[in-house]
């Protein structure tokens, strides 16, 4: 049995505007997953027939869907309640085929396909089988290509890429087939709900002890219309007529150093 299993879902080719720099935003998410101090791992990208894919490094492999494109895939849509339940159900089934693939794992951490995660996760969990699985609460928000992050505290309410859970808590059925759709778009189509849930069921997770992933921001291709990192906590009128809360975020800033670049991107860094 593998420790821990990274899935990677993709969105079909026909919802994104510019798949060449999608392709490169994941070759560079699959090089900080490589990047693991502890060798215990693999990690599947769910992508529809046809999608080109970055070359992989061992470890990898593809779980290749037919999945329809998503037609409700604006979120800024007229109905946002509509896009949103497309949207738990398009990346649901993408998640629920990865993980079908995979089963034979410890642990699960969803990633999304332009994020980074530390280094150090798998290492850490090694340490800790038995555990339900964690939240990410601290981490880093990054605007692409910048050479400046910016600590965020409360992490998994705004980053997709921020929950390790162990395999079973997912009750995942013996087929596709199976699967309770409703179940499927709160447990893998969205990582807001997951953490109340578990803990309802009397399985709560535990708050990961470091910073543990990257949210990129501030890109064309970002299905949350994510603004960068300078014009959210720095430029906004909110911010600006606020000093107080100007000065809290420049002291949560830091610089992209070689140790940061090592632990989170792996052998293809920017910079």
């Amino acid at each position: 049995m593998t420790l821990m299993t990274f899935i990677i879902p993709v969105r079909h080719q026909e919802n994104s505007n510019d798949w060449p720099s999608l392709k490169n935003r994941l070759s560079q998410t699959i090089a900080s997953i490589a990047g693991q101090s502890n060798s215990d791992w693999r990690a599947v990208i769910v992508a529809n027939e046809g999608a080109d894919l970055p070359d992989l490094p061992p470890q990898f492999s593809v779980e290749r869907v037919t999945f329809p494109p998503n037609q409700l895939y604006d979120l800024n849509g007229p109905d946002r309640e509509k896009a949103y339940d497309a949207f738990r159900l398009d990346k649901g089934r993408r998640v629920m085929s990865g993980m079908l693939s995979a089963r034979d794992t410890r642990f699960f951490m969803i990633v999304d396909d332009d994020d980074f995660v530390s280094a150090n996760i798998v290492a850490f969990v090694a340490k800790h089988p038995d555990a339900n699985g964690w939240k990410i609460e601290k981490g880093y928000i990054w605007s692409d290509g910048g050479r400046l992050l910016l600590h965020q505290n409360d992490f998994a309410n705004f980053c997709g890429t921020s929950l390790i859970v162990r395999s079973d808590l997912y009750r995942l059925p013996a087929k596709f087939e199976d699967a309770d759709i409703d179940h499927m778009k709160s447990m893998m189509g969205s990582h807001v709900r997951v953490g109340k849930a578990l803990a309802e069921a009397g399985n709560p997770l535990a708050i990961l002890p470091f910073r543990g992933a990257i949210y990129r921001v501030g890109h064309s291709g970002a299905h949350s219309k994510s603004p960068s990192l300078l014009r959210t906590h720095f430029l906004s009128a909110f911010v600006l007529c606020r000093p107080h809360r100007l000065l809290r975020n420049l002291s949560r800033v830091r610089l992209l150093d070689n140790g940061l670049q090592k632990q989170f991107f792996g052998t293809r860094a920017n910079g």
